[in-house]
């Protein structure tokens, strides 16, 4: 249950995440995808080594081919992420990049011979047709341009990203992986950020929230990846999405449809059946 709420919490992050950085890609702020990139891995990297400090015990390497591996897709998916927010809607990159989950269930087929359940796929179905509703509005419609494209690999780099943070978790701790995460994936977006920052007060403290939301997110992402398998994980992640979707109402000015509030309902309904019946039982002893 802990792992469960981890992912909720690492919802709410990222949507927090992306409705700021598609606010911070506006005409008029100045920030660029390598910009929020660069930025988000700078806070992260300077939170581990405070919290080193404090506990230098968390600080456990074990495997830093996973943890390289990791850092490198994880750059790539921050700054293709970032860079599909600029230049498609919200709405658009969020359901293109969250065919991830899916990946990454396929992906843990072959890797951990992970098999789920019946109700673990049909829970999959419906959260995810529940995303088409709630970003598609009933009519989905994706181009294949700079943005959609972005976004698509980003989602095969997020599924690769988590497939070795799930190898990781047995004998890693979420600090040490965050970290690495940060170390090498600044390394991957430095070269993306080379033309000049913006100024400015406002978009520099927006874009500072934006990256400690970002590492909320995904320390508690790495944290539920050590108690649930890749595939009922993938079903509690269809929850950022619609994050992502209920905060830009506010925020970024989105309208809201009837459709829209009927996927919700129906993604929150498969995450609450694959919670209850798509893990197996465990065998009586």
């Amino acid at each position: 249950m802990l792992a469960r709420a981890a992912l909720v919490g690492s919802a709410l992050c990222f949507g927090l995440m992306a409705v700021l950085g598609r606010m911070l890609s506006r005409p008029g702020m100045g920030f660029s995808a390598g910009h929020l990139s660069v930025l988000r891995f700078l806070v992260g990297i300077l939170v581990c080594l405070v919290v080193f400090r404090i506990s230098p015990r968390l600080h456990a390497p074990s495997n830093y081919w996973l943890l390289i591996t990791r850092g490198i897709t994880g750059g790539l998916v921050v700054v293709l992420y970032f860079d599909a927010l600029a230049h498609i809607h919200a709405g658009e990159a969020g359901i293109i990049y969250n065919l991830f989950p899916v990946f990454a269930t396929i992906m843990s087929l072959y890797f951990f011979r992970e098999r789920p359940t019946v109700h673990l796929l049909l829970a999959v179905l419906l959260t995810s047709a529940g995303v088409v509703m709630v970003l598609g509005q009933g009519a989905v419609a994706i181009g294949l341009g700079r943005g959609e494209l972005a976004a698509l690999a980003a989602a095969f780099f997020a599924a690769t990203s988590a497939i070795a943070m799930r190898a990781m978790r047995s004998t890693t701790n979420s600090a040490t992986i965050f970290f690495y995460f940060c170390l090498v994936g600044l390394v991957v977006v430095a070269p993306f950020a080379l033309t000049p920052w913006p100024r400015g007060l406002v978009p520099w403290l927006l874009a500072l929230l934006m990256s400690f939301a970002a590492l909320g997110g995904q320390w508690l992402m790495a944290e539920a990846y050590g108690s649930l398998s890749v595939s009922e994980a993938a079903v509690w992640l269809q929850l950022l999405p619609i994050v992502t979707y209920l905060m830009a109402v506010p925020v970024l000015g989105e309208a809201i449809s009837g459709f829209g509030m009927a996927g919700v309902l129906l993604t929150v309904a498969g995450v609450a059946y694959g919670s209850v019946l798509g893990h197996k039982r465990r065998a009586e002893t």
